[in-house]
């Protein structure tokens, strides 16, 4: 049995669990798991463990884990925050295989929590126990009868088996998501809280069952993006077996990332960088709760995007104009527009004695509510070139004729175009033969918007950096690993680095601060800057000087910057100057490249200049991007289609962008530089055909 196996097996399908803390009251928290586990007939041994009574809600208990008749394979511990690190330290000792821990108050509570953490990893690390929490409410798999949570929600009966896999931060969204999913009719395969990911981390939890033929697919909740390595190697290993991966991410609204050395670092808020690492590897992100359910029939139809595809193309056919109305504006602010029919496709649907309304949707008023009508309007739509998802909009008829109103659609579920359904009314057996037949369906105009944009952003994954191997067997560490120590480069030294990756820049000049002017390989007017790798912000100390258009202005421009240097910044190393010449573009833009802590290496491209920091106009992805993603990226930032020719305007070289912008990206390949930011800004982009030259620029490395 593989590693992944055997972790699954312990996991979800363990023969024997120790229930550590067992209370004799099974309406209390440490009380529930027993009585959950005996009322879904889980048929392993069950071992109460409790050193104050000799019975369980009437079955023997044992004092402590020693003296069981076996050692357990798993073991839930209900026992409170200061009883953990001695029960955990007793389960290793036994040779326990898993441990979940429902306690909270560890690194998240302060000092105190934080060093109880570090016991946990100390003790997981020296031997082969793997802890799944702290504040963890448990596991669940519905087909072993596993029902080993404290969560008050699985008080309920009849809980559904399925063939999705649940993995959340959040212990009290696994309850959540098994009654909305029971309203829905979906039911899982497996639900696990992952808690504070102390040592077993989501991704590697849902690496582990991936080679379970009963899941179809993965939810997920996700409090952050933590473990990134991890959730990487799961993303890309459920794509290659062609897994749907669906996400609902908590933080849109946080506020962006500490302040790094580079403006890159500033611009790519967490959310943002957990956004393109997600859609990067093909995963579904959703904004709407429900969308995390109904989307997943939808992403099972249709494959992730290749760079530079076209906008998708939705056609709209209803039996309501309002509720039409309404997915054409949830998917319009998502920027997904409705195509209307063509001319052909009209003619067609005339020939058919269709009679429908012409417009952006094709209204078959309450024609629509025949099956002949709605069918033969579904097959023309569906055969038609001009869409690439086809969605009916049903309305009243789907909830007092459901007959009517569903049966068309089932009879084109087998088309090779998706079809997709909202139902504007509730209507809980049109919604339920639908779901049953996995048609994509959706309850509110907000589902349906959000979920058909968030499968069609995702991206299919491309070349993946060589600085992230895949992930290595669990970390053992005592500690997290330190950050380790860095250092920026000067401009000089951040050019040598750009012209090693291809990243074309302006012509530079080095001369020491003090000697005398030198003779210059290009003409004035020109730039002088102070050149320090201990200055990141020229201009913050007034280190640049602009418009030199002589020898004797830039002996005077020299001057002044010692002058400066000497006010300003008395304590940074700068022994030399750095002469460009002066050279204004088109427009300005901003490259950069970080590797973030969780999601790895990223690239950026924003507006330029002082813009960078005001407008946040950018567009974010995992790095390494080839040239047809980096044309997208050029695409995305709006400040830059000013220079698109538009409206008569000089058209800039974005071509030559898109160029310096993959080559910055491909860093990600190259870890033996040991570049962990790199940015040009701004980079100057000259007219079409005359390329484009950063003319500032930052790096930092690994190393002292």
């Amino acid at each position: 049995m593989s590693g992944d196996a055997m972790l699954a097996q312990a996991l979800l399908r363990p023969r024997s669990i120790a229930l550590l803390g067992a209370s004799d009251d099974p309406g209390k928290t440490a009380g529930r798991p027993l009585r959950y586990l005996r009322e879904a007939r889980f048929t392993g041994a069950v071992y109460p463990v409790n050193p104050h009574r000799d019975t369980v809600q009437g079955e023997r208990a044992w004092p402590d884990l020693a003296s069981l008749p076996e050692v357990p394979e798993h073991v839930f511990v209900l026992a409170p925050t200061a009883g953990v690190v001695d029960a955990v330290r007793e389960s290793a000792r036994l040779g326990v295989r898993i441990v979940t821990v429902l306690a909270a108050g560890f690194s998240e509570s302060g000092p105190d929590g934080a060093r109880r953490e570090a016991e946990l990893r100390a003790i997981v690390g020296a031997s082969g126990t793997r802890l799944l929490g702290p504040s963890s409410l448990g596991v669940v798999d519905p087909a072993a009868g596993l029902v080993l949570t404290a969560n008050a929600a699985f008080s309920e009966p009849m809980l559904p088996g399925g063939r999705l896999f649940v993995a959340s931060h959040s212990g009290s969204m696994i309850g959540a998501l098994v009654s909305r999913g029971k309203a829905r009719g979906i039911g899982f395969a497996g639900l696990v809280s992952v808690g504070n990911e102390v040592d077993l981390s989501l991704g590697e939890i849902c690496m582990a069952t991936l080679d379970d033929d009963g899941i179809d697919g993965y939810l997920l909740f996700l409090e952050s993006l933590r473990h990134g390595a991890r959730l990487r190697e799961f993303a890309l290993a459920a794509a290659r077996r062609g897994k749907p991966v669906i996400a609902y991410k908590l933080g849109r609204s946080a506020a962006a990332a500490e302040m790094a050395t580079t403006h890159t670092g500033a611009l790519a808020g967490e959310d943002d960088v957990a956004d393109a690492f997600l859609k990067d590897l093909g995963v579904v992100r959703v904004g709407v709760l429900d969308a995390l359910f109904e989307a997943f029939p939808l992403a099972r139809r249709i494959a992730p995007r290749e760079p530079g595809s076209p906008p998708p193309r939705i056609g709209i056919v209803t039996t309501t104009g309002g509720g039409a109305a309404m997915a054409v504006d949830q998917l319009g602010i998502r920027d997904i527009t409705v195509q209307p029919a063509s001319a052909a496709t009209q003619a067609k649907l005339a020939d058919a004695g269709i009679d429908a309304q012409a417009g952006r949707v094709l209204d078959l008023t309450l024609a629509g509510t025949r099956y002949d009508v709605m069918k033969r309007a579904l097959d023309i739509m569906l055969a038609a070139e001009e869409f690439d998802l086809v969605l009916a909009v049903v309305g009243s008829s789907a909830r007092f004729q459901p007959q009517l109103a569903v049966e068309p659609i089932l009879d084109c579920r087998g088309s090779a175009k998706p079809l997709a359904v909202m139902l504007v009314p509730e209507a809980s057996e049109a919604l339920a033969r639908l779901t049953a037949a996995s048609v994509p369906c959706f309850r509110s105009p907000e589902a349906c918007g959000d979920a058909i944009a968030a499968v069609f952003a995702r991206r299919r994954p491309g070349e993946q950096p060589a600085g992230i191997p895949p992930a290595p067997a669990p970390s053992r560490e005592v500690m997290p690993a330190p950050t380790p120590p860095s250092r920026m480069l000067s401009e000089a030294q951040a050019y040598a680095v750009f012209d090693s990756l291809g990243v074309p820049h302006a012509p530079a000049l080095t001369c020491p601060i003090e000697g005398p002017v030198p003779a210059l390989p290009f003409a004035y007017p020109v730039v002088a800057k102070v050149c320090s790798a201990d200055i990141a912000h020229k201009t913050e100390i007034g280190g640049v000087v602009l418009d030199i258009m002589d020898s004797g202005a830039l002996a005077a421009a020299i001057a002044t910057l010692r002058e400066r240097l000497a006010e300003r910044a008395p304590d940074a190393d700068c022994r030399e100057i750095l002469v460009q010449p002066q050279r204004g573009g088109i427009i300005e833009a901003l490259i950069g490249y970080r590797v973030d802590p969780e999601a790895g290496p990223i690239v950026m491209l924003a507006a330029g200049g002082i813009w960078a920091e005001l407008a946040r106009d950018r567009s974010i992805r995992l790095a390494p991007v080839d040239l047809a993603t980096a044309r997208v990226m050029v695409a995305e930032v709006r400040a830059l289609k000013a220079a698109s020719g538009l409206r008569g305007r000089p058209r800039g070289d974005l071509e030559a962008l898109a160029e310096a912008l993959a080559a910055l990206s491909r860093l990600a390949l190259h870890p033996e530089l040991g570049v962990i930011e790199a940015e040009a800004n701004p980079v100057m982009v000259f007219p079409e055909g005359e390329g484009v030259a950063a003319v500032d620029a930052l790096v930092r490395r690994t190393g002292r």
